[in-house]
């Protein structure tokens, strides 16, 4: 049997070999830092192309209020026409029994 003292050397010798490891992996680092450099570019990108979608749904809701805004425009302008047309009808007819009314004095 292994003495206690034996042991203890083996053991001794397992953790200084264990502590002279380097568990940096440059490759890893590298890649990490790579990462670390692309997720950062991504979170500028993302947040450009947010700004720009707020600024287009601005432009989005400000056309279709102009385009509500001309289409009731039109609907007004549709009913003057037809009220304009309604009055030249009503002078037509008003002009036409006077007609008639002059025809009957002068007969």
């Amino acid at each position: 049997m292994k003495t206690d003292s034996e042991k203890e050397k083996k053991l001794s010798f397992a953790l200084n070999k264990l502590k002279s490891l380097n568990l940096q992996n440059p490759t890893l680092k590298f890649n990490l830092e790579n990462l670390n450099t692309q997720k950062n570019q991504l979170e500028i990108e993302k947040k450009q192309i947010e700004e720009k979608y707020q600024n287009l749904e601005s432009e989005y809701k400000a056309l279709n209020q102009k385009l509500k805004d001309i289409n009731q425009q039109k609907i007004e302008e549709q009913k003057k026409e037809t009220e304009f047309s309604e009055k030249i009808d009503e002078l037509n007819q008003e002009t036409d029994t006077l007609l008639e009314e002059i025809d009957k004095w002068q007969m």
